[in-house]
């Protein structure tokens, strides 16, 4: 019996001898097992994997027969099982490719897994790798995590002989790729050629445009033959564009890009196009306290001043009467050429309100309106036609002297008033509320109140010519500061007062009546 072990031992002895620890070999599943997998490596002894080193997806797809490369932990002489693993097998092949791309420079290829301190941590197909912050890219990468999770190909920069880190360059790998880039590009790049580039960056001054290893800076002032406030209007990053060589500095290689010079400058021939008179149709694109701006075509936008919107007098926001995106009619009032301007008016497609005044009312006619608006001099009438009418302080009344419109009337208030002028050309109209009377100075006031009558009445303003005196019939007559007579020296002619004085003066065209206390006097003297 004895001699039958020993001879078992030596059969064992003699098939480990053929391979040894550290070895790589190839084997193929024969058993699966709860624990483990069994496998045939081409010897008389067969190995055992722990379940451990499979996956949920691996241990699920495995099947006897299946090949597997495999690394010998260790023999177990008594029983003569040989340890295997899967892991170490994968990570051995592995470091073996690291090391021979860190000693000829060749790509590895890795997955990113997380950030550390100082930089990434990289996945390189079971071997972890350090990927310092400075090799991540040739720009700065602001969001470092919308990297986790991405596939790239990696350059060694350095290995430890251990087999214990790594250190890998994402920079040095795209470097490389736009360096050979590059040099494609510069066979393209001359004055005048179209290129197709990638937009990489926006600023408040321009867009910077990857055209294949090379930028090229596209300025805002050609981006469009138009008005434009900022580059993000046209441009966002990622975006493939098609640009100008405007200038390509060799010395520098400073590229000048430009992306309205693809189309002819739509300022060249407006006033052939858009001659002034001619109606245009466009598109508002933006509104401001002074007007509107609207988009005839491509590059070309016009002016609607404010005071060219609309007919009515009292002018309205832009944003009170259009509305941005919307569609109008201009006319071309004036097209300047060199200073790239050209303004046009919405009013003038409307007929002007005064061409119906013109028709519709003449001098001398009795018409209604609105009070709109009281000033220092006057007031302004508001007609239905959507028109206003001075109604000056001088033609408020006959007989009163009326220091401001506000005595008479209210705003808001309906009123009769008579036309007295019309002028289209300068579009007025001046209106007459007095003129709705005849004139008492013609007959009326002649003969009612005449030279050296004596006339009571009642004191309605004081001022440094005179006391306005109001008389019978609502006329006014005026003391005249020489002519007054205070009551005493302690007392003084207050508003209100009834007075008694004398009529010294009558005008009828200056339509005034002059007082006199002081003849009064005399007379009863």
């Amino acid at each position: 019996m004895e001699n039958n072990n020993n001879e078992m031992e030596r059969l064992y002895a003699e098939t480990f001898q053929s391979f040894e620890v550290g070895a790589i070999l190839p084997g193929r599943v024969v058993g699966i097992k709860q624990d483990g997998v069994i496998v045939d490596i081409g010897y008389k002894s067969e190995g055992f994997i722990r379940a451990e080193e499979f996956t949920e997806q691996e241990w699920n797809a495995l099947k006897t027969g299946d090949t597997i490369e495999v690394y010998v932990v260790s023999i177990r002489d008594s029983e003569g099982v040989v340890n295997l693993s899967k892991e170490r097998a994968s990570k051995t092949k592995i470091w073996d490719v690291l090391e021979k791309a860190a000693e000829e420079g060749t790509l590895v290829s890795g997955v990113i897994t997380g950030r550390t301190k100082g930089g990434m941590n990289v996945d390189l197909g079971g071997v972890g790798a350090f990927l310092p912050g400075s090799q991540i890219d040739v720009k700065i990468v602001t969001d470092l995590n919308s990297l986790i999770g991405k596939k790239m190909d990696f350059r060694v920069l350095k290995i430890n002989s251990k087999r214990s880190n790594v250190i890998v360059s994402r920079r040095v790998v795209v470097e490389e790729e736009r360096a050979k880039l590059k040099d494609k590009t510069m066979v393209k790049v001359t004055e005048g050629a179209l290129l197709e580039g990638v937009v990489k960056n926006i600023t408040d001054y321009g867009v910077f445009v990857d055209l294949g290893g090379i930028d090229g800076l596209l300025h805002i002032s050609d981006i469009s033959w138009g008005r434009i406030t900022h580059p993000s209007e046209f441009f966002v990053v990622g975006d493939t564009a098609e640009v100008v060589v405007l200038k390509y500095d060799v010395s520098s290689e400073r590229i000048t890009l430009g992306y309205k010079q693809k189309t002819p400058d739509p300022w060249t021939d407006v006033d052939l196009k858009y001659p002034a008179g001619s109606t245009v149709r466009g598109v508002v694109v933006s509104l401001t306290d002074y007007g509107a701006f609207v988009k005839i075509e491509d590059g070309l936008e016009g002016l609607v001043h404010i005071s060219e919107l609309d007919w009515s007098p009292k002018m309205k926001h832009p944003s009170k009467l259009l509305a941005i995106g919307e569609t109008v009619e201009a006319v071309v009032l004036k097209v300047d050429k060199g200073d790239r301007k050209l303004s046009l008016s919405i009013k003038q497609t409307k007929s002007s309100p005064w061409e119906l005044i013109s028709q519709q009312y003449a001098v001398g006619q009795r018409i209604s309106g609105k009070v709109k608006s009281l000033t220092d001099f006057g007031a302004f009438i508001g007609l239905p036609e959507g028109v206003d009418g001075l109604l000056h302080i001088s033609d408020l009344s006959w007989t009163k002297h009326i220091k401001h419109p506000s005595e008479v009337l209210k705003k808001g208030q309906k009123v009769d008033v008579v036309i007295l002028s019309i002028d289209t050309a300068s579009e007025k109209m001046s209106l007459g509320l007095k003129q709705l009377e005849q004139d008492p100075w013609i007959e009326m006031i002649p003969s009612r109140f005449t030279l050296g009558d004596e006339v009571t009445g009642r004191a309605l303003r004081l001022t440094d010519f005179g006391i306005f005196v109001e008389l019978d019939g609502g006329v006014e007559g005026l003391v005249y500061s020489s002519e007054i007579v205070q009551p005493s020296a302690e007392e003084a002619i207050r508003e209100g007062e009834m007075l008694h004085a004398r009529i010294i003066k009558v005008d009828t065209a200056e339509r005034k009546i002059g007082l006199s206390m002081k003849n009064l006097r005399k007379a009863e003297g």
